[in-house]
């Protein structure tokens, strides 16, 4: 019996795994959701308080058979708390099957911010003042943000609490693949991102990035200081280099498996702009990820399908390919999925064809990428419900279709 186990580990082609009982024919379906639970302010615990039904209805999909949590565990206009994690983490126990998270900005690479009462940098005295509450700052701790939102200090306690294989599991009964124990021996640094994963189902190979959105892949100087700290600059290359390289290994692993597709799990939208004054200059540190994910994808040559969150609205392109179409929700709300208008998209972040938000000198035609920004944020909450069927591998486009992929959107009832 465990030679022939040894010998189905081994075999890598969809044809021979499927004599080894394994669920590559089968259908799929996850709840997608991220920036939730969000408060407008620190006194705002809508969201919060309405998470045990909302999960509660998740669990009652009985499709359902995993959760996928694109970050950004809270708002931007809110601290950065152990005992609120601990809080979510509690709350995520309650989901009857495995969740995959992965970190979004506002619960680490924010974290500094004075918005998030983390800290700012003073001027005058040349030194970072924390915020000691909602309304005094200091330089001697105890602080109100965690560490006094060092975002370094939050990362860390974001994957002890939500990424300890030795307590919690998360993941459940997923066959998960971790980069801190299966990273490259040349960059020993990689052990680091116990978040990054990849594992598969129905053949299908889903893999998670530390991507976090809203300052630039990390860019925006912490604590508004007037230089980046070594601190800030080493993070960045470690995990910038860290997600290359792992994104590589997964689509390394979805060839040699004769994967039909791949979905890339990231929190932060790389084409948005988010209102900044800069516009696109502010996009500039994720053309490394998006140069990567096109290479990637062209090589693949089978469908590719990028979820992210951030930017709050549900969206469907593909801005690795010029003047493709666009779907997205109503102005009005509701469920329904329409094509992308003046009148419903907001031009401050975006226009109608993403593709004109990559960066100069970019030159993208990978027609079998497609991209879901999910809703979030804003009430009512909301799940993707997105279902994978391997007996669909034509490119398909459409506002709900593409290749083994089919989505829904559900609102909580």
């Amino acid at each position: 019996m465990k030679k022939i186990k040894s010998i189905c580990s081994a075999l890598l082609s969809a044809a021979l795994l499927a004599g080894c009982g394994t669920d590559i024919s089968e259908k799929f379906t996850l709840a997608v959701i991220g920036d939730m639970p969000y408060g407008t302010s620190i006194t705002d615990t809508s969201q919060y308080l309405a998470s045990p039904a909302f999960i509660s209805q998740i669990n009652k999909d009985s499709d359902i058979s995993a959760v996928l949590h694109l970050g950004d565990l809270h708002s931007g206009k809110e601290p950065c708390t152990e005992s609120y994690n601990k809080s979510i983490l509690d709350l995520w126990k309650s989901f009857r099957m495995p969740v995959v998270y992965t970190p979004g900005d506002n619960e680490w690479a924010d974290c500094h911010k004075a918005k998030q009462y983390g800290g700012a940098y003073n001027i005058t005295t040349g030194l970072i003042e924390y915020y000691t509450s909602t309304t005094a700052k200091g330089t001697v701790a105890p602080f109100f943000s965690y560490q006094g939102g060092d975002p370094l200090a939050n990362l860390d306690l974001v994957r002890s609490l939500f990424f300890n294989t030795g307590g919690v599991k998360l993941t459940g009964s997923l066959d998960i693949h971790s980069q801190s124990k299966e990273f490259d021996a040349a960059y020993p640094a990689d052990a680091s991102y116990v978040e990054n994963v990849w594992w598969m189902k129905s053949n299908v190979m889903f893999v998670t990035l530390n991507i976090p959105g809203g300052s630039n892949n990390d860019n925006d100087i912490w604590y508004g200081a007037p230089t980046m700290s070594s601190a800030q600059t080493q993070e960045i290359a470690n995990r910038s280099g860290a997600n290359k390289r792992w994104l590589n290994a997964a689509f390394a692993q979805a060839k040699s498996r004769n994967a039909i597709g791949v979905v890339i799990q990231i929190q932060g939208d790389m084409w948005d702009i988010d209102g900044n004054a800069t516009g696109v200059a502010h996009l500039t540190e994720y053309k490394q990820f998006i140069d990567s994910i096109a290479t990637n994808a062209t090589s693949f040559a089978k469908p590719v399908l990028l979820l992210n969150g951030d930017s709050h609205k549900f969206r469907v392109d593909n801005p690795l390919k010029a003047s493709q179409p666009c779907y997205t929700e109503p102005a009005a709300g509701g469920t329904s999925i329409e094509a992308c208008t003046s009148a419903n998209v907001v031009a401050t972040s975006y226009p109608l064809d993403p593709y004109s938000n990559n960066q100069s000198g970019a030159s993208y035609n990978v027609g079998n990428f497609r991209r879901i920004v999910v809703h979030g944020s804003t009430s009512p909450m909301e799940y993707l419900k997105l279902t994978i069927d391997p007996g669909k591998t034509i490119a398909t486009d459409s506002a709900t279709t593409f290749g083994p992929f089919s989505w829904s959107r559900v609102q909580m009832q």
